[in-house]
């Protein structure tokens, strides 16, 4: 997938700050189940925050990562232990910016 240019990073993460977790990644790390969750969850709402397990940065990043090749997904931004993943729909709701 095309990386997304800075403008709308910046406008997806503004619209994500005000959302809730809506998929964790728990100890078992990433599985089959986790990735059709988050599947179902980028079809339905095409923005979405996941709360990943992991103490090293690099390793909720590289979790990120797969997540996102798993659903051909963009990542957003990684913060803390909270990342957000964009998808978009078929018939987009969210508008981007040029």
């Amino acid at each position: 997938m095309n990386k997304l240019p800075g403008k709308s990073l910046s406008y997806l993460r503004g619209l994500a700050h005000h959302q809730k977790v809506v998929v964790s990644v728990g100890t078992k790390g990433i599985t089959k189940a986790l990735v059709d969750e988050l599947d179902i969850a980028l079809k339905t709402h095409e923005l979405v925050k996941v709360k990943l397990a992991g103490n090293d940065k690099s390793d909720r990043a590289m979790c990120l990562e797969r997540l996102c090749a798993a659903t051909d997904a963009h990542a957003v931004q990684l913060i803390g232990h909270t990342g957000v993943i964009y998808r978009p729909a078929e018939e987009p709701v969210i508008k981007l910016p040029v």
